[in-house]
C-alpha cells in the first residue's frame, strides 16, 4: 500500500474486489460501495477471485465464505503465496476457531455476517491506514509513539526516555507486533514467529513473555495500553507511529 492509495481514497477511485455467492448481499455492497465512490469488481467464484486479484490488482478484497467453505481458506492461503492485498473475510460462522483459522491464513480482518454497512466501510478505511503505515514502518528503522521509542537497528527500547532492559525473546514479540501495529496478531502466528513452527501449540510460553513484556512497557503516562488482548485469539499493538 502506498502513499498513492491514500490519494486514490481521497479522490473515490480505489478498487474493491468482492467475492460473494449471496445475490442479496452482492447487491446491498455493491450498492453501498459504489455509492461510497469505490469502484466495485464483483464474481461469485473463488477461482475467477484469484484471477481478477492478479489482473486487475485491486486495493481491498472482501471475501464472502460459508458455514462449510472450505475453499474460501484455500483461497487466502493461494493470494497470501504471491500478494499483500489487504482481505477482510465475511463470514456466516462466529465460532472463534473459524475466525483464528482464516487470520492464520492471511485474512487481515474476519467480519461476521449480517454486518451494518457502516462497520465495513470503516474497517476498510482503517485496514488501508494500516497497511500505508505497516508499509513506512518496514522502512524506517524506528517506531516512536506516545512514551515508547523502539530503535530496530540497535534492537533498543525506550519508556518514557528511560532504558528499558527486554529480553530476546520479549523484544522480537515487541517489534514483530510494532511493525504490524493495529493488526490482530494470532497466538500462533506470534509464537510461530517468534520461537518458530514447532512452539505453534506453546501458549502458555507467551503469555509469560507477553506478560512480562507488558509489566516493561505497556504503562504510559496517557494512561492507555498498547497491547490490547483478542479474547482467545491473540493480541493486537495499538498506536499510530510518529517517527
Amino acid at each position: 500500500m502506498t502513499i498513492e492509495l491514500a490519494k486514490k481514497l481521497a479522490i473515490g477511485q480505489v478498487k474493491v474486489l468482492v467475492i460473494e455467492r449471496n445475490p442479496q448481499i452482492q447487491r446491498a455492497l455493491r450498492f453501498t460501495l459504489e455509492r461510497n465512490d469505490y469502484h466495485v469488481l464483483m464474481t461469485e467464484y473463488y477461482e475467477e477471485g484469484l484471477d481478477l486479484a492478479a489482473s486487475v490488482s485491486p486495493e481491498i478484497i472482501l471475501l464472502g465464505m460459508g458455514a462449510k467453505d472450505s475453499i474460501g481458506f484455500e483461497f487466502c492461503r493461494e493470494l497470501r503465496n504471491w500478494t499483500s492485498i489487504p482481505l477482510i473475510v465475511l463470514s456466516e460462522v462466529e465460532l472463534e476457531e473459524y475466525k483464528i483459522r482464516a487470520l492464520e491464513l492471511g485474512a487481515d480482518d474476519y467480519v461476521t455476517k449480517p454486518f451494518g454497512m457502516g462497520e465495513l466501510l470503516a474497517r476498510m478505511r482503517a485496514i488501508v491506514r494500516r497497511c500505508r503505515r505497516n508499509e513506512r514502518t518496514q522502512e524506517r528503522k524506528v517506531f516512536d509513539y506516545q512514551n515508547i521509542f523502539i530503535d530496530f537497528h540497535k534492537r533498543a527500547v525506550k519508556v518514557d526516555g528511560k532504558f528499558v532492559r527486554l529480553t530476546p525473546k520479549e523484544y522480537e514479540l515487541l517489534e514483530y507486533m510494532s511493525r504490524n501495529v493495529n493488526r490482530v496478531l494470532t497466538h500462533r502466528m506470534l509464537l510461530a514467529q517468534v520461537w518458530g513452527p514447532d512452539y505453534i501449540n506453546d501458549t502458555h510460553t507467551l503469555f509469560v513473555h507477553m506478560a512480562n513484556l507488558r509489566s516493561k512497557i505497556d504503562v504510559n503516562s496517557q494512561g492507555h495500553k498498547l497491547i490490547h488482548t483478542e479474547r482467545k485469539i491473540g493480541y493486537r499493538f495499538v498506536g499510530v507511529k510518529t517517527g
